[in-house]
């Protein structure tokens, strides 16, 4: 089978190929109707399995006055309660493993660091599952039995390195297991392995583009041709400059832990238009982030994630606090799409009355000429007011003059496009903190 992939000749400005048809699964040549079919199925399963198995499950449909037979059609979900990374966090570390221990092959969890982490377990059929929902990403990225892929994501507790790898696998590629940090020896290892696929977050595809070009190397010369970027918002500003500077097809994977971890929705390279979910194993709903009432595709609110399929940690109605809408599908038409998701509910800044969120801030700088897409975002008090200080590298060999004109230009833009005002400090380059995986945008000294 030919491993032929193509990158774009002018980064941005072509689609990839389409998946073959001998590629797609059984379940991408579905119709809608035995999509819902198969759904309805699941997730009375799944209802089924959580209540009897998860106390605080049979609790809270216990006191919705809900049961798992009371789901007769896809739009009944809507009776069903929330669960919120807080429940996950009341029950740590396994109390919402629906499985004995000894079922239990792998526990992941987040990192922890704004309270207990959130954690996660997984039976062999999960495990099965997630390599099989993750090598379908990668084939709708463009990737092919035979390529080698060279995995950034983090290894360990975090879900991103070890899903990655096994879904490669599973997809008949190459895993290079390079994990994050070690930035010049992995710029050092594209070059000598030549691999066709990155798996990274995009804030550290930034370091390594960064690497490439202090090394004296063009990042356009390597043998990459398509990034899989994920485990963090980023915006289309950030994909065209990711696409130019190293002339590969940059797409968008999704996932969170407490769903799966990565591979739960995936942008195809043949239309770059949002991310389809895999909806097989992932039923999406879109609530009022405010009454959790459930909106109609087209609205855009936050993103809800049931599992259908997962044995250890069933999910129900897990409140992602991400932001989006549902659209029909294109590449995969059997799938509905998620907008690309560049904020959530708890990213946004509160302003003196106006919310912001770290995205639009983005926009503005990738635009702004003579500076690097590294930034950061630092509130503070002056005079009981909130205020905001956005700290952004200038690009190398840029002067004074270039630099107070780049300040004015992202205040004014945040200024017109946002609505509120900012002090805006370009700083020189390489001074601002690196991502080694997931980058953290906002500093908050209010409380010191």
């Amino acid at each position: 089978m030919s491993t032929e992939l193509t990158a774009p000749a002018v980064a941005g400005a072509h689609r990839g190929d389409p998946l073959p048809q001998e590629l797609l699964d059984d379940s991408e040549r579905m119709t809608r109707e035995q999509l819902v079919e198969l759904q309805l199925d699941r997730l009375r399963t799944t209802l089924r399995h959580a209540y009897d198995n998860v106390e605080l499950y049979r609790k809270k449909f216990d006191e919705a006055g809900v049961r798992p037979d009371d789901c007769r059609s896809l739009e009944d979900l809507s009776r069903f309660p929330f669960t919120t990374k807080a429940d996950l966090r009341d029950t740590y570390p396994f109390g919402m493993f629906a499985v004995p221990m000894a079922e239990v092959r792998r526990i992941h969890a987040s990192s922890g660091t704004t309270g207990r982490p959130t954690v996660v377990g997984y039976t062999e059929n999960d495990l099965s599952m997630w390599a099989d929902v993750i090598a379908r990403s990668i084939r709708a990225a463009g990737g092919r039995p035979g390529h080698k892929v060279h995995i950034s994501y983090g290894y360990g507790l975090f879900t991103g390195g070890l899903g990655a790898h096994y879904g490669a696998e599973r997809a008949g590629c190459t895993v290079i297991p390079a994990s994050g940090g070690m930035t010049a020896r992995q710029v050092q290892i594209i070059q000598d392995f030549q691999p066709e696929i990155i798996m990274v977050t995009p804030s550290y595809m930034l370091t390594l583009l960064d690497e490439f070009e202090r090394q004296g190397v063009d990042p356009r010369s390597t043998s990459l041709k398509v990034g899989i970027f994920g485990a963090e918002p980023w915006t289309e500003e950030m994909r065209r400059e990711i696409e130019e500077r190293m002339n590969i097809h940059a797409v968008d994977i999704y996932g969170l832990s407490e769903v799966i971890g990565p591979g739960v929705a995936q942008e195809c390279v043949e239309t770059k238009d949002g991310l389809h979910v895999w909806e097989d194993h992932f039923y999406p709903e879109v609530v009022d982030p405010l009454t959790g009432e459930v909106l109609p595709d087209g609205e855009e609110g936050e993103l809800v994630f049931t599992s259908l399929t997962k044995e250890a940690l069933p999910i129900i109605r897990y409140r992602t606090r991400d932001l989006t809408r549902l659209l029909p599908g294109t590449a995969r038409p059997v799938f509905r799409r998620i907008e690309k998701i560049t904020g959530r509910c708890d990213d946004m800044i509160i302003l003196r009355g106006v919310n912001v969120f770290p995205s639009q801030i983005e926009e503005i700088v990738l635009r702004t000429p003579g500076v690097a897409p590294h930034f950061q975002i630092q509130l503070s008090r002056r005079e009981r007011m909130d205020h905001m200080t956005v700290h952004v590298e200038a690009r190398p060999g840029t002067g004074p003059d270039q630099r107070d004109a780049a300040a004015r230009a992202i205040a004014q833009g945040v200024k017109d496009g946002v609505g509120v005002t900012v002090e805006v400090k370009i700083v020189d380059p390489e001074t601002l903190e690196r991502s080694l995986g997931k980058l953290r945008r906002v500093k908050d000294l209010r409380q010191a």
